[in-house]
C-alpha cells in the first residue's frame, strides 16, 4: 500500500469515520477538513498517525503530512469519502451547521480576518510559486547581461508575468467565493479595478488610475460584490433572480468601487506600504529581528497566508517586498535549529525525521520542521526564532528585497532584486545562529521523549 493511502485509512478513525468528514482540501503541507461533529474527532490519536506531521485545530482541522504528500492524501481521502476537493457533504442545514460550528470555534476578529485572507490566497501559491520562479530566472539573465530583446527571454518573461498582470481577476473571484457570493461576479470586480479604460474617464477633475489600490481594492470590491449579491436576492423573487440580482449587483458596486472603494484600498495601500517602510527605516536591525523573530508562531497556526496582499501591494507599489526577505529567516532559523538536534540526539526516529524534513526546509518549506521537530521539542522552537531574528536584522539592515513571493529559504535566491549574496549570507547566519542557540541553550537528550 502507497503510503499516502495508508496515512489515508489510518486518519479515519480519529476523524469520527468518513461520514464525519463533511469538506476536504489541501494546501502545500496540510490537508484541511471540515467535520461533521467535533467531539468524534480524537486529536491526540490524530498526532500519533505515522508520517502525520502535526495537526493544527482551528476553523478547520488541518493534518501536516509535507509538500508533494499533502495532494496526494487529500486524493486518497476524496476516493473513500466520494468527495471532491472543496465540495461540501450534506443538505444545506448540513452545511449551514458545520459553518454555525465552525464560527463558535474561531476566536478573535484579527485571526478570523488573516484566515479568511488565507482561504483567498492558498489557492494561487502553485501558480504565483511557478510564474515567480520563472520571472526571477528570466530577472536573473537579463541582470546577467542577456539582451532583453532575446526571443526566449521575452517568451519567459511573459510567462512568468501574466499572473501578475491578472492577478486582480483571481483574487476577485476567490474574494466573492470565500464571502459566498458568485466568483464570476467577484472576477468582475478585478478586472474594473485592472481595467486600462479607466485612464480615459476624469471624475472630479481627475484622470482615474488603473490598478489603484491594487489587491486590497480588488479585495474590497469582491467583497461588496458578494454582500450586495447577497443582500439583493433577498428581495428578488425567484424567477427574476437571474436576470437582475447579478444586473444591480454589478451596477451599484461598479460604481460604489470607481467612486469609493478603489480610493479607499488605494488609501489603505499606501498607509500599509509607508508604515512598514516606516518601521524598517527607524527600527532597522530591531525591526527585522522582531518580524522574523515572531514569525514562526504564524506559521503554526498557518496565519502567515494573511501577509500575501501586503508582499502583492509591494510588487506592484514599489517593485519588490522587503518584508518577505525578512520573514523568510523563520524557516532558515529553524533549519539551524534541527542541524543541532540532529548532532546532538542519539534518537533514532528523531534523527530520521529531521533528515526528512531537512531537503525541503533548506528549500523554504518549514512545517515539517516545525511540527514534526522544533514545536513537539519545545526549546528548540524558542532557539530557532531566535536564530530567525539574527537573520532577519542582517537582511533589514541590507535592504534586501524580493520580487516575488510564494518561496523562500534558497528557493528565493532568483527572485531577490539584485543583493543576492546579502540574501545568501542573511540565510547563512540564521542558520549558524539557529544551530549556535540550539547546540548550546535549546536540546538535551530527555526532549526527545516527547517525540513519539
Amino acid at each position: 500500500m502507497k503510503k499516502e493511502q495508508q496515512i489515508a485509512e489510518d486518519v479515519l478513525q480519529p476523524l469520527g469515520g468518513s461520514e464525519n468528514i463533511v469538506s476536504l482540501y489541501n494546501c502545500m503541507t496540510r490537508v484541511r477538513l471540515n467535520v461533521r461533529d467535533p467531539e468524534k474527532v480524537d486529536i491526540e490519536q490524530l498526532k500519533k498517525v505515522e508520517n502525520v506531521m502535526g495537526v493544527v485545530e482551528e476553523d478547520t482541522i488541518q493534518i501536516v503530512v509535507g509538500p508533494g504528500t499533502a495532494g496526494k492524501v487529500a486524493a486518497e481521502l476524496e476516493k473513500i469519502t466520494n468527495l471532491s476537493a472543496g465540495s461540501v457533504q450534506g443538505d444545506d442545514h448540513t452545511v449551514e451547521d458545520v459553518k454555525a460550528g465552525i464560527k463558535q470555534r474561531q476566536h478573535t476578529p484579527i485571526r478570523n480576518f488573516l484566515k479568511r485572507i488565507g482561504n483567498i490566497f492558498i489557492p494561487l501559491i502553485p501558480a504565483l510559486i511557478a510564474s515567480g520562479l520563472i520571472n526571477g530566472a528570466a530577472n536573473f539573465a537579463q541582470n546577467a547581461g542577456v539582451d532583453p530583446e532575446t526571443t526566449w527571454l521575452q517568451i519567459l518573461l511573459v510567462i512568468g508575468g501574466g499572473i501578475f498582470t491578472y492577478l486582480g481577476i483571481l483574487v476577485g473571484w476567490n474574494t466573492a467565493k470565500e464571502f459566498g457570493g458568485t466568483p464570476a461576479l467577484g472576477a468582475v470586480a478585478g478586472i474594473l479595478i485592472i481595467n486600462p479604460a479607466l485612464a480615459d474617464i476624469t471624475l472630479f477633475g481627475e484622470a482615474l488610475v488603473p490598478g489603484q489600490g491594487g489587491i486590497f481594492a480588488v479585495i474590497l470590491a469582491a467583497w461588496a460584490m458578494a454582500f450586495v449579491e447577497r443582500t439583493i436576492r433577498k428581495f428578488i423573487p425567484g424567477t427574476l433572480d437571474l436576470i437582475f440580482t447579478p444586473f444591480f449587483t454589478v451596477l451599484i458596486v461598479g460604481i460604489a468601487t470607481i467612486v469609493l472603494l478603489q480610493p479607499l484600498g488605494g488609501f489603505i495601500s499606501t498607509g500599509i506600504t509607508a508604515a512598514i517602510n516606516f518601521v524598517l527605516n527607524i527600527g532597522g536591525a530591531v525591526a527585522g529581528a522582531a518580524l522574523a523573530g515572531f514569525f514562526l508562531p504564524l506559521v503554526m497556526v498557518g496565519m502567515h497566508h494573511g501577509l500575501t496582499p501586503i508582499h502583492l501591494d509591494f510588487i506592484d507599489s514599489m517593485g519588490a517586498t522587503p518584508l518577505l526577505t525578512i520573514l523568510a529567516m523563520a524557516g532558515a532559523g529553524q533549519v539551524g535549529a534541527a542541524i543541532a538536534v540532529f548532532v546532538k540526539t542519539k534518537n533514532q526516529q528523531l534523527r530520521n525525521t529531521v533528515k526528512g524534513a531537512l531537503p525541503v526546509g533548506f528549500l523554504g518549506i518549514g512545517e515539517p520542521l516545525l511540527y514534526g521537530v522544533t514545536l513537539p521539542l519545545g526549546r528548540p522552537f524558542v532557539t530557532a526564532c531566535l536564530g530567525a531574528a539574527v537573520g532577519g536584522a542582517f537582511q533589514a539592515v541590507m535592504g534586501t528585497a524580493s520580487t516575488g513571493i510564494g518561496v523562500s529559504g534558497l528557493s528565493l535566491i532568483p527572485l531577490i532584486d539584485g543583493q543576492y549574496v546579502m540574501y545568501f549570507l542573511g540565510l547563512l547566519a540564521a542558520y549558524f545562529f539557529g544551530f549556535l542557540f540550539t547546540y548550546l541553550f535549546g536540546y538535551n537528550e530527555k526532549m526527545a521523549e516527547n517525540i513519539q
